[in-house]
């Protein structure tokens, strides 16, 4: 698998990011962050995993490339942030889930631009997240935000807009 991270990106050298062995690709825009203790794993499914320009991937964060994630530009993302664009099939009793493989796609995960996740939440397979959303601390989304809303919750629920 081949990484394509801008040179003007900083990666930080204590960050886990794994090679894919299905040829999937990470690439990463100019001027983005990846902090120390962030994990990228290539499984799950055959997506790629795009973080755009200017996005913070701040400690603790775990990606999973599943389905997909793309992340487009000014990507705030806070700590201990769990993206998972894939999900396990579970339909058979007489076969345990991890031996049933995965659910068909959901369409991956995409973070439009000006976003802020905060910290702790979770992002499932099929999460869009429009422009300028701000998602609070330990929310769970699995559906589409409005562009500059502002939700919280498990799931995520629109609670107002952002101000003009």
């Amino acid at each position: 698998m081949t990484h394509i991270i801008s040179p003007l990106a900083s990666v930080s050298d204590k960050a886990d990011i794994e090679d894919s062995v299905k040829g999937s690709t990470l690439r990463v825009g100019s001027q983005t962050m990846i902090d120390s203790f962030v994990k990228i794993k290539f499984a799950g499914g055959l997506g790629d995993i795009t973080i755009g320009e200017h996005c913070q991937i701040n400690s603790g964060v775990v990606m999973y490339s599943g389905n997909g994630i793309t992340l487009q530009n000014n990507v705030l993302v806070a700590a201990n942030t769990t993206f998972a664009p894939t999900n396990h099939a579970y339909a058979r009793r007489d076969i345990p889930p991890r031996l049933q493989r995965f659910l068909p796609s959901k369409g991956g995960i995409l973070v439009e631009d000006d976003v802020w996740i905060g910290a702790s939440c979770v992002l499932l397979d099929g999460a869009i997240l429009r422009k300028g959303t701000i998602l609070a601390a330990n929310s769970l989304v699995r559906g589409e935000t409005e562009p500059y809303g502002i939700y919280a919750g498990s799931p995520a629920k629109l609670l107002r807009y952002r101000p003009l």
